[in-house]
């Protein structure tokens, strides 16, 4: 493991605004442990969650520690499926939210068919969000005594051939796709007694100061197999509805706002976070509406009201930009997975509205011209589990589908199934996660904190990410024992706005630590969008710092840091990298008149992807079509600036 860490510089013109001196990071490493947090991650209750019942008993009492007014680092999920949603029981999984909340906190679980479930290192938060549509309905397809269980559809959804069942899944998405409802599967008594036992599992596991669980629930739109879905948050459980949104019932993202709107006048707090923009064809952050009108003022604030978040990272890949978006960024084609929603293989053609960064582009330019921003989005992480496992663990995982709990049929598909299909899989991601920096495990802290954007997203690591942006910060004041009390008095933290100050340009403060359980750091990068004084558009990475004794080329590009990675084994060591990183960092191209977004993106080295790690246990050859390693990272959300 690389014991010393020092601060890397975009060039010498900038080596005033960053950490140069080996010793002084190393003298820091104490301090920057407590100021990135320790309290993520906490143990799990010692009393495990009672089994799944229609009325679980409530979570045992805890005293709550005190409050962190720093904020720590917690890490968790609010988009997981289980066997309650049509398309996870269809897929073979026989999990409910109960066993849910059991896994997150440590427990063993069922696999559905295939090995027991078990996470490594608990999470601190977690959210099942069974899907809104026809809620409830397919389970009963397993009960002989419900008519619904004699129907054709029943039985391809309940057949004991794996590749029956996703054909069957198949066709329900392409009929969901095309708008076709089957009123055999609307159930709306069935549903809202759904709907109560998922709040219920939440409920009985709720351990304020150590656990967190939240009500919620996916809205699955999903027009022209174009993904629009959404997972939408309760603060608490003081005023739910007795029965959420169905997509069936609408598929405008507009109908969803105003019934989230229905749902505030009625006493609730909530929000919707939407995800995987690359599956949606350009519909995600398409600037224009459902009805083919042009976004405007009124849409883009009810858009930014109802959605602070964008989830960035999760099994069906990530979303933050592309190489055909950003072409001179060299690390934008991390796991991208091209497909539209549907299980039919089929490639969107629009990369254009699909992706988060240029969302904050366009954003920008909606704001320049007066009309607002609609897509002032934070970022999170999560994993889109359809199996009650979050599988975040790369080492770990199980799968997104109950079937892909098995190894062998990860690697080379279910027998018969096409084989797009199977592509399809084998390039699913491992899942990310959601940090969050809040004052004290509780539902209103961590809510609170996901509302105001002091959030990141990872691509399945506990790595901890500080970022704080401010006019009047000094470069070194990183490298003050109370750093964190600084950024906060002078600065925002990620989520914020810069104020305006004459004369001077702005100043990054960014702080990196590493998972335990995962691979070094390599470096640090700060992404910048910004918009010209005629309105263009523009991106740029700057690496601030970094491992090793690297040095920026002639090209402008760090050298890579190199690969410990043997295919054979699925292992890696720590001998490049550097556990923790650190730097302040002055934009040297700031103008004042131009608006601007800053975010940190944190890389590790490479180590084994999940296909690797598969293969080595198999003892069969890696795949070929979809990488051996990943270089595993985490995204701040933006800091902003406006002139005005």
């Amino acid at each position: 493991m690389s014991a010393i860490t020092r601060s890397a510089l975009q060039s010498s013109a900038l080596q005033s605004s960053a950490l140069q001196s080996t010793a002084l990071l190393t003298a820091l490493l104490t301090g920057l442990t407590l100021a990135l947090g320790l309290a993520g991650c906490s143990p799990p209750p010692a009393t495990p969650p009672a089994p799944d019942s229609a009325t679980p008993p409530p979570a045992p009492a805890a005293a709550l520690p005190p409050t962190n007014p720093e904020n720590n680092a917690y890490f968790g999920d609010v988009h997981v499926h289980t066997g309650w949603s049509f398309d996870a029981l269809t897929n073979g999984s026989k999990t409910t939210p109960m066993d849910a909340y059991a896994w997150a906190q440590g427990k063993a679980i069922t696999g559905s068919g295939g090995p027991e479930m078990q996470i490594k290192t608990p999470l601190d938060f977690y959210m099942v969000a069974d899907h809104a549509e026809y809620m409830g309905v397919f389970n009963q397809m397993t009960n002989p005594e419900n008519p619904i269980s004699k129907t054709e559809l029943a039985k391809g959804v309940t057949s004991p051939d794996a590749n029956v069942r996703i054909q069957t899944f198949a066709k329900i998405l392409r009929d969901m796709s095309e708008g076709k409802r089957d009123p055999q599967l609307s159930d709306p008594a069935l549903a809202r007694t759904v709907w109560a036992d998922i709040v219920k599992a939440a409920e009985a596991n709720y351990v304020p100061g150590k656990f967190t669980t939240f009500a919620g629930f996916e809205w699955t739109s999903n027009p022209q197999k174009r993904n629009l879905h959404r997972v939408v948050v309760f603060r608490d459980t003081k005023s739910l509805p007795d029965l959420v949104l169905s997509a069936l019932d609408s598929d405008d993202p507009e109908v969803l706002w105003k019934w989230m709107d229905d749902q505030r006048a009625k006493g609730a707090t909530l929000f919707a976070i939407p995800h995987n923009g690359n599956a949606s064809d350009g519909l995600m952050f398409d600037l224009v509406k459902r009805d083919g009108k042009p976004i405007d003022a009124a849409y883009n604030q009810t858009r930014a009201a109802n959605e602070p978040l964008y989830e960035i990272t999760q099994i069906k890949g990530t979303s933050e930009t592309t190489p055909e978006l950003s072409p001179t960024d060299e690390f934008a084609g991390f796991e991208l997975w091209n497909y539209t929603l549907s299980a039919d293989f089929e490639r969107p053609t629009r990369a254009k509205g699909s992706y988060a960064r240029q969302a904050l582009l366009d954003g920008m330019s909606q704001a320049s011209a007066g009309a607002g921003n609609p897509f002032k989005y934070g970022f999170i992480g999560d994993t889109d589990t359809h199996n009650a496992a979050a599988t975040n663990e790369e080492f770990n995982f199980t799968g997104k589908f109950a079937f892909e709990n098995n190894a062998k049929e990860r690697l080379t598909g279910v027998p018969g199934a096409p084989a797009g299909q199977i592509q399809q899989i084998q390039e699913f991601s491992s899942g990310g996660l959601a940090g969050v920096w809040a004052p004290q495990n509780t539902r209103e802290a961590i809510w609170d904190a996901m509302q105001r954007k002091e959030t990141f997203g990872t691509s399945g690591p506990m790595m901890k990410v500080r970022f704080f942006g401010s006019f009047d910060y000094a470069a070194d004041d990183v490298n003050q024992p109370d750093f964190v009390k600084v950024a906060y008095a002078k600065g925002v933290p990620m989520g914020g706005d810069l104020k305006p100050v004459a004369g001077k340009s702005p100043t990054f403060l960014v702080m990196a630590m590493k998972d335990p359980k995962s691979g070094n750091l390599d470096r640090v990068q700060i992404v910048k969008g910004w918009l010209d004084a005629a309105g263009k558009q523009h991106e740029k990475i700057f690496d601030v710092a970094w491992s090793g004794d690297r040095r920026i080329g002639a090209d402008g590009k760090l050298p890579p840091v190199g690969n410990t990675v043997d295919l054979k084994t699925a292992t890696y060591t720590d001998a490049i990298g550097a556990p923790q990183l650190a730097t302040g960092w002055t934009d040297p191209e700031f103008k004042p008149g131009e608006r601007a977004f800053y975010y940190a993106r944190v890389l590790e080295i490479p180590t084994p992807r999940w296909n690797t790690y598969d293969a080595a246990r198999l003892n069969m050859p890696p795949l070929t079509k979809v990488p051996a390693t990943i270089q595993e990272r985490a995204w701040s959300s933006p800091i902003w600036y406006a002139p005005n």
